[in-house]
């Protein structure tokens, strides 16, 4: 016999371990596993305090399986602990941790335990769970005497491979038990199948159903109930408690109908092929609905089944029971299939119905295919595809909408409706980003059955309820594509769409898509030629404004921008206007559709602050922006309640110049702005500005010259003046000789003063108007002002032997005589104006008509108080002019500045530059011929206030 093995004291707790792991492994009860892991903690551990308990996951419960409790009552070693949010014994459960209490005495968290350590002294306690793979089976709880709640290392190590091992066994158990409680579903169905096959009739078939299922599941009631489509309700069938009745008796005596409104999310699980169960403290649907749904039913648990054929949904089988229950996988999924093999055998009696309505739908299809490849205008087509859609669907409106991407919204392209429904007035607003990807991916037409619940589309839901809209089947027309076409039948209730339905409205839309491409493709040709009109209409603008006299910049901004508008379709176009060395812009309205893009349009804009301005010129292309991106003091002039989208962009040319001007584009919030709308724009503009340039250009350039022309001519004539005045003292100072005597000397220092007067004048004239005339304003009486213009042209009147006559000045008229002039009685009206400059005018007039007149001819002057401010004097004559130069001078002649003109010769430009200077201050001259062939130079002149 061999000799025992001795082990040392250090090995003894090793092999203790071993012994007793080696017990468990090898022990399948589960009381014993208990007792054997007991014996070996009161043996090895020597705490005063041991128990076990497993844990139940499904209603968070310990019970209590046994232990070590000092004193002889063990009753508290087999106690069922319910674990609630805050205790230990919970905490340990769901961290899966060991936990520490100093002294059990004082810990409020255990409760259960803190009596008795009271009583018996329990101080240091550790609580440890009883783990594997992650799964929590129970805890031990040991308490000793001691304070504190240390363990050593190698006793730690100790204890969790036991309970480790506990653990594993615990597992393997839960396993087993697993299996045995698992329903197999194969035989049955495999039954059932088989009992399928053998019956004929549909209502057999659905009995079988209920049998299999009641018999497999065992609940108290076991049912089937079928959707009505038209009423859009569910009846009850079929039950296990009335399988003798058949579907006729059923319906007639009003079993239990279930609408879709009542349970709508029910029905919306449903719909998606999900099963629905609700059992013991769990439901697969939400809490306040899962009440609802079992208070309608009258039951405690409940599983209910799709039954789904081409993805409409025809009804479901239900397995309901009046006890708190707890379906397993076994029983959802056997119901489940159930159901599905209900689906399977549900539309045979259907099927004859269900060809002859493919076969109309193939014929319907093909009569639209017909007329769209006919030679009807598409008008005509959509009546024809409308109306046959309508009355094959029972619906009672067809909407066919088109995505405006400048608009941002669905323009309704075609609508038709029955005649009880009204036509529908204002568009659809853009689909938000989780509906437009619906009808890109979407694979087939997206039904609405109930459009007053239904969250998809949400944004047209307020317009089309209040038109009556209650179910909708929706369809992309280019599949694949964007949805910028859209097909939509509506009704005016609640309607499940078949899949049937659905088919049918997406190859109708599909149909319709190739005529709205094909109307696309001919909207895009009208735009492309609305836009080549466009540069058409702005080169005529252009020669307009050549045309036109005044205001010829302005009148080319305005058309140009009412262009714009008209090309972008926008609702407010206007110009920021300046000139170089301007510090503000002025407002250029072109078009402002209503009142609520109205703007403060005389509001002066500051250059250097105003935010348009300079985002438009540090930008080389168009700035888009929104209402919101404009600071407050933009908001102040750019006011319009209707203000949105915005585009700015400056007047640009090249580099080398500075723009001089800023478009400002603006329309509603939806509005946006195409890339083929914005490259028109710059095309436009750029045009604008060029031409913009160049009538700023020609306009200084004619002023210019207009001016020199004005200079010389002036500065001509005052010098003929100076030089005359100037020989005449010479010829006097000559013919004085040297003063001799005081008279002669008196006389001889006058002509000096006259003489410094003629200088000074002339000085005055070549230093204050090298390049530029002044304006001096004063006032002098007209008999004087026709005096000393008569005196100038003495000379030409005696040569000429005319007879001159003054009008309109007092009662007696002039004398024939050449000196009759100097006889004018006196008159208080007054001219104020540059005097100077009048006589000139005036000069220039008088030497005209003595040179056009014969000799012994005849010049009257008539003169006229038209008003408080002007005075109209007329110089007629009986000479000769050239009708041509008449013509010329009008202020309506249209000036080719590049035709040969009489202008250009004298007398015309003369008389060209005196209208010129006469309109600078403030009068106005003509020139025209009676019917008695007299010639009439026709000037009106400001007046003199009394005050």
């Amino acid at each position: 016999m061999r000799q025992q093995q001795k082990f040392t004291a250090a090995e003894e707790p090793i092999i203790s371990l071993g012994r007793v792991v080696q017990s468990l492994r090898e022990e399948d009860d589960i009381d014993a596993l208990i007792a054997t892991t007991i014996s070996y903690l009161q043996e090895q551990f020597k705490y005063s305090l041991i128990w076990i308990a497993l844990y139940d996951r499904l209603n968070h419960i310990l019970f209590g399986q046994g232990g070590v409790v000092p004193g002889s009552n063990t009753s508290c070693l087999k106690q069922r602990v319910v674990l609630n949010p805050g205790d230990l014994l919970e905490q340990v459960v769901i961290e899966q941790r060991p936990l520490g209490v100093a002294d059990l005495r004082t810990e409020t968290r255990i409760e259960e335990w803190q009596s008795l350590a009271q009583k018996f002294n329990i101080q240091g306690t550790i609580v440890i769970p009883i783990c594997y793979k992650h799964f929590c089976f129970g805890l031990v709880l040991l308490g000793s005497e001691r304070w504190g709640y240390l363990l050593g290392g190698e006793a730690r190590a100790r204890l969790m491979m036991l309970l480790g091992e506990l653990g594993s066994k615990l597992y393997e158990r839960e396993i087993d038990l697993q299996h045995k409680q698992t329903k197999r579903l194969d035989e049955p169905l495999l039954k059932l199948l088989q009992n399928l096959q053998a019956l004929n009739q549909l209502e057999q078939r659905l009995e079988a159903v209920i049998e299999a299922t009641h018999a497999f599941v065992l609940p108290k009631h076991t049912n089937i109930y079928w959707f009505d489509r038209e009423g859009h309700f569910f009846w009850r069938r079929l039950s296990n408690k009335n399988t003798s009745r058949n579907f006729q008796q059923n319906h007639e005596e009003g079993t239990a109908k279930i609408t879709v409104h009542e349970l709508s999310d029910f029905y919306i699980a449903l719909s998606v092929n999900e099963i629905v169960w609700i059992g013991e403290g769990r439901s697969s649907l939400k809490s306040n609905f899962t009440v609802k749904l079992l208070k309608r039913f009258g039951v405690r648990s409940f599983l209910a089944a799709p039954i789904i054929w081409q993805k409409d949904l025809l009804g479901f089988l239900t397995v309901e029971s009046t006890e708190a229950r707890i379906w397993t996988e076994a029983e959802k999924n056997f119901t489940k299939n159930a159901a599905g093999l209900t689906s399977l055998v549900a539309p045979l009696e259907e099927i004859e119905s269900t060809i002859t309505q493919i076969q109309n739908d193939a014929y319907l299809t093909g009569q639209i295919a017909k007329a769209i490849y006919s030679n009807y205008d598409i008008q005509e087509i959509l009546d024809i595809c409308a109306e046959k859609v309508l009355q094959r669907l029972l619906s009672n409106r067809f909407l066919l909408l088109h995505y405006d991407f400048d608009q941002n919204s669905y323009q309704i392209f075609y609508q038709h409706q029955t005649h009880n429904c009204r036509p529908l007035v204002s568009n659809l607003e853009a689909l938000k980003d989780l509906d437009w990807q619906l009808l890109l991916r979407s694979t087939e037409a997206v039904a609405v059955e109930n459009w007053e619940t239904d969250l998809r589309f949400f944004n047209w839901h307020p317009y089309l309820l209040e038109n009556g809209v209650r179910s909708l089947v929706i369809c992309n027309c280019n599949f694949g594509q964007e949805p910028e076409v859209l097909l939509a039948i509506t009704t005016e209730k609640h309607h499940n769409w078949t899949s049937l339905e659905k088919e049918l409205v997406q190859v109708v839309a599909q149909q319709l898509g190739v005529t709205i491409r094909q109307w696309q493709l001919h909207q895009k040709t009208e735009q492309q030629q609305k836009i080549l009109q466009s540069f058409q209409q702005s080169l005529r603008i252009i020669e307009q404004s050549q045309d036109s006299k005044t205001q010829t910049i302005l009148n080319l901004e305005r058309a140009a921008l009412e262009q714009i508008a008209a090309i972008l379709n926008c609702s407010l176009a206007i110009l920021l206007s300046w000139q170089p060395g301007d510090h503000t812009a002025k407002i250029i309205p072109g078009f402002i559709a209503n009142s609520q893009f109205q703007i403060a349009i005389n509001t002066p804009i500051p250059l250097q602050t105003e935010a348009l301005i300079q985002w438009a010129l540090i930008t080389d292309d168009i700035l888009a922006i929104t209402a919101n991106d404009l600071p407050t003091e933009t908001k102040n002039w750019l006011n319009g309640a209707g203000i949105g989208q915005i585009l700015v962009i400056a007047l640009r040319t090249t580099a080398d110049y500075q723009p001089t001007g800023v478009i400002i584009i603006a329309d509603h919030w939806q509005r946006q702005w195409s890339e083929e709308i914005t490259d028109t724009m710059k095309t436009l503009v750029c045009q604008l500005a060029w031409s913009r340039r160049w009538l700023q250009i020609t306009q200084m350039l004619e002023s210019r010259t207009g001016e020199l022309r004005q200079l010389n001519w002036y500065k001509h004539r005052r010098l003929e003046d100076i030089q005359k005045n100037m020989t005449q003292l010479l010829r006097q100072m000559a013919d004085l000789g040297i003063p001799t005597n005081e008279l002669t000397h008196m006389r001889y220092q006058q002509l000096v003063r006259q003489l410094d007067y003629s200088t000074a004048t002339m000085t005055d004239l070549l230093k204050l108007e090298l390049w530029q005339m002044q304006m001096n304003w004063e006032s002098v009486p007209v008999a004087s002002l026709l005096k000393r213009s008569l005196e100038r042209v003495d000379h030409l009147l005696k040569q000429q032997r005319l007879w001159v006559g003054v009008h309109g000045l007092g009662e007696n008229e002039g004398e024939d005589s050449t000196k009759n002039y100097s006889l004018l009685p006196h008159s208080s009206l007054a001219i104020a104006s540059d005097i100077v400059k009048i006589e000139l005018i005036l000069h220039e007039l008088l030497v005209c008509a003595c040179h056009r007149s014969t000799k012994l001819g005849r010049i009257d002057i008539w003169c006229r108080r038209l008003d408080e401010d002007f005075l109209e004097v007329s110089i007629t004559d009986n000479g000769e002019i050239e009708s041509q130069l008449l013509i010329e001078l009008h202020p309506d002649t249209p000036k080719d500045i590049l035709a040969s003109s009489r202008l250009e010769q004298l007398p015309g430009l003369h008389l060209l530059i005196c209208q010129k200077f006469i309109q600078q201050l403030g009068g106005e001259l003509n020139f025209y011929q009676l019917s008695d062939s007299r010639i009439v130079s026709r000037l009106l002149l400001p007046l003199a206030r009394s005050n």
